[in-house]
């Protein structure tokens, strides 16, 4: 027994280290594809959180991105580094990824998952990564800044950056049931805006397979196949879950009464591309489109 219990030990001490800066939904569901390669570390704001991150297979680690000294111990923990943390929630700038540019190591690998968001609107257009970005809200602005720290960070080391630009993520708890139980209204077809879509689970395949197979310096679009319109999908959830679909407005008179954040994701269209994603990464889908996930998402 204590003879297999330190070749466990070995084993483990043995494996290359690997952190993830925001282990939240997403992170939760790459811990499991990580486990057999990489010792995990888990970066947390909350202590409550250590006892689900350690059931988990992951070494919690608290930190406080907005503080500087709480920082200090994730310099040089770890080689591989998936930075899934959000910015803070004001300003153009992205202080909290400049915060840990000052500490990751030289020679690494860091998987960035950045946002859609960062492109604007685009009238409809069908988007390839190597569209400018045109950033039309401060959140995206900060995440568009996040992006360019990282990438001087990449080239002032050396190391291998891979970002992930990641569209509406869904799940079977991150479905627009409340807002549909509500009655919150949708654009009516000549105003509504095309809108993309990933599944958690598969965000979580991405990353990994980014881990491994992304070329240095590049950008992936994380996202499905589906090709809809944003009233569309608010259907196909409404009608996979039994629910009524949302009324349908003008523009002009939905922004009367929906809250500004929420007409601002309502004012951005584009259809990304994912050619990329699945001829560099070799990624294949789970979920290849939001209604093949519905009726399982429904059933649970």
């Amino acid at each position: 027994m204590k003879n297999s219990l330190n070749q466990s030990l070995r084993k483990r001490a043995g494996r290359p280290r690997l952190l993830i800066i925001g282990c939240g939904d997403v992170g939760m569901r790459l811990l499991p594809l990580l486990g057999a390669r990489f010792r995990v570390f888990a970066v947390t704001s909350q202590p409550g959180r250590c006892a689900e991150l350690r059931a988990a297979g992951a070494v919690p680690i608290v930190a406080d991105l907005d503080d500087r000294a709480s920082l200090r111990r994730l310099a040089g923990l770890a080689p591989w580094i998936v930075h899934l943390a959000p910015p803070q929630p004001s300003g153009q700038r992205d202080l909290r990824t400049r915060r840990l540019a000052a500490i990751l190591p030289e020679q690494a690998r860091l998987v960035y998952v950045s946002t859609s968001g960062v492109y604007g609107d685009c009238g409809g257009a069908h988007v390839l990564e190597t569209r400018t970005a045109a950033p039309s809200n401060a959140r995206a602005w900060r995440r568009l800044d996040a992006e360019a720290v990282l990438r001087d960070w990449g080239v002032r080391r050396p190391s291998r950056l891979a970002i992930l630009r990641v569209p509406g993520i869904y799940a079977d708890d991150r479905l627009p049931l409340k807002r549909l139980r509500e009655g919150t209204p949708a654009l009516v077809r000549e105003d509504d805006v095309h809108t993309n879509h990933i599944h958690a689970d598969d965000l979580a395949r991405i990353v990994e397979r980014a881990l491994w197979r992304a070329r240095p310096g590049r950008i992936y679009h994380a996202v499905d196949d589906s090709d809809m319109k944003m009233a569309d999908y608010f259907d196909a959830v409404a009608d996979a879950f039994g629910l009524p679909r949302a009324p349908r407005l003008p523009r002009s008179e939905l922004a009367q009464v929906v809250t500004p954040m929420l007409l601002s994701f309502m004012s951005e269209s584009r259809r990304m591309d994912n050619t990329r994603l699945k001829r560099e990464l070799g990624v294949r889908l789970r979920y290849a489109r939001v209604t093949d996930a519905l009726p399982r998402l429904a059933n649970k």
